[in-house]
């Protein structure tokens, strides 16, 4: 059932020097997992947007020379057309860059690429990862992947999956990926990605994570299941800029996954509060969108855009008091990760869009060439949380309990932009200008002086 493995041209010596040589830390993954000899470690990579298709084409240029001990591949559906500009501008891409041409002439597949371009043959998405492009980041070529378009064929046996779907397709992904999982003896470990929440509403109001979508989905147990982020611009990782990121989880799998995915240029601590740094990762899109709008809006204002990284930074403080009981300081990677997607993410992208008038709302938050702004889902999500009268927080200011979303006036306007669309992109201004606005510093002391924290917030028991 499992494909080989193409030989990737590996940047990377077998010599690593982050925890010694690649074999023996695939050899650490192998013993832990209770791999036997003959029967490689299989890593599969759930959805290939821009991060997940970088997250394993990195694991593949690392070890996809080690085909014997571990294999390599990633699942994305079937029949995603690409359209002929868009074949075009690959076309340049490719031409312009020799070893990619080299590559695709070696493979035979060049010819298929200027069939594309003269509108002679259509290409799919799935049809070009496997040559090493990812239609959400036509500009960075990859490695050759191994590509598999059965859901069931990719993830049956795998050890480790790699999440890198949008918070908005995970939990129906895994679901159907549970049906694959009953048969199954053993769990295997899965690493999600995704930045982005969901909101459950009712009478016990929740937030929703990636992982514990997965957790509901697969019955997969909590301690299994990882979140990894950082400050990383995928682009900018494959080729091969320094960056670094936590890995957060139970103790068991963290530390030996955080030296196992440790390269050279991309570092991977590990952490566990996982809490926290998967809530900064839906936060951050969300605040992204805005810092997007205040730069276009200013015309790139230092002063502008550091008033509003001050503010949405005391909101973020803010709203993990009440998700996580002790949570991590928004500091070191925390910090630099909001800074990163606030300065150059696709959410700021989005919001710069947006407000220069070349995007609009009616074309919904899947954008081609971008794939999707997962911000958008998170306003909701997390305004409607917020709003919710059960979560009643005192003002120490007003001396009455208001709804926590009141103490989050850019939370608030984002969503009166964004969903409820009472607002041009320009009022996002004026809930930064508003001389009512507390200082920053106000609301991060209410949020550490006061007992805010809830642990219904994510179906936990007091």
């Amino acid at each position: 059932m499992v494909g080989s493995i193409t030989n990737a041209h590996s940047n990377f010596s077998l010599l690593n020097v982050n925890g010694g040589s690649l074999e023996e830390k695939v050899d650490e993954i192998r013993e832990l997992i209770g791999k036997v000899e003959g029967d490689p470690l299989r890593i599969v990579g759930v959805g290939a947007g821009a991060w997940g298709s970088v997250f394993i084409a990195m694991l593949q240029e690392a070890y996809g020379s080690l085909r014997e001990k571990v294999l390599i591949r990633i699942w994305r559906r079937s029949g995603r057309a690409v359209d002929r500009p868009t074949a075009e501008h690959l076309f340049k891409v490719i031409n312009s860059k020799e070893d990619v041409l080299r590559r695709l002439i070696r493979r035979c597949a060049y010819l298929k690429y200027v069939e594309a371009r003269l509108g002679d043959r259509t290409l799919h998405a799935d049809e070009i990862l496997k040559d090493g492009f990812c239609l959400n980041m036509i500009d960075t070529p990859l490695c050759p992947l191994k590509v598999v378009t059965n859901l069931q064929e990719a993830v049956w046996d795998a050890d480790i999956v790699i999440n890198g779907l949008p918070s908005t397709e995970t939990l129906e992904v895994f679901e159907e990926i549970s049906k694959y999982w009953k048969e199954r003896i053993t769990a295997p470990v899965i690493v999600s990605l995704a930045k982005g929440v969901e909101a459950e509403l009712g009478t016990e109001p929740r937030i929703i994570t990636p992982t514990l979508m997965i957790n509901r989905a697969t019955g997969v147990p909590l301690e299994n299941i990882l979140y990894l982020g950082g400050p990383n611009i995928a682009s900018e990782i494959f080729n091969k800029e320094y960056a670094n990121a936590r890995i957060c989880g139970a103790e068991k799998w963290r530390k030996p996954l955080a030296k196992f995915l440790r390269q050279p240029h991309f570092i991977v601590w590990d952490n566990g509060d996982l809490v926290t740094h998967e809530i900064m990762g839906g936060l951050k899109n969300v605040y992204a969108i805005g810092a997007g709008m205040v730069a276009a809006l200013t015309n790139e204002s230092a002063t502008s855009k550091s008033v509003y990284f001050a503010h949405c930074t005391s909101e973020m403080i803010f709203i993990t008091h009440l998700l996580a009981e002790e949570p991590e300081k928004l500091a070191g990677p925390l910090l630099a990760d909001t800074y990163v997607t606030l300065l150059k993410g696709r959410n700021a992208w989005y919001g710069q869009k947006l407000a220069k008038g070349e995007l609009n709302l009616e074309m919904g938050d899947n954008i081609k060439g971008k794939g999707m702004i997962q911000g958008v889902s998170a306003v909701r999500a997390f305004y409607e949380l917020l709003s919710h009268s059960s979560l009643n927080v005192l003002n120490p200011e007003e001396n009455k309990h208001v709804a926590p979303v009141e103490l989050c006036p850019i939370l608030k306007m984002l969503y009166r932009i964004l969903i409820a669309r009472e607002y041009p992109t320009q009022a996002i201004l004026q809930a930064l200008r508003d001389e009512t606005t507390n200082d920053p510093r106000d609301r991060i002391e209410i949020a550490q002086s006061h007992v805010f924290y809830r642990p219904s917030l994510l179906g936990h028991k007091i």
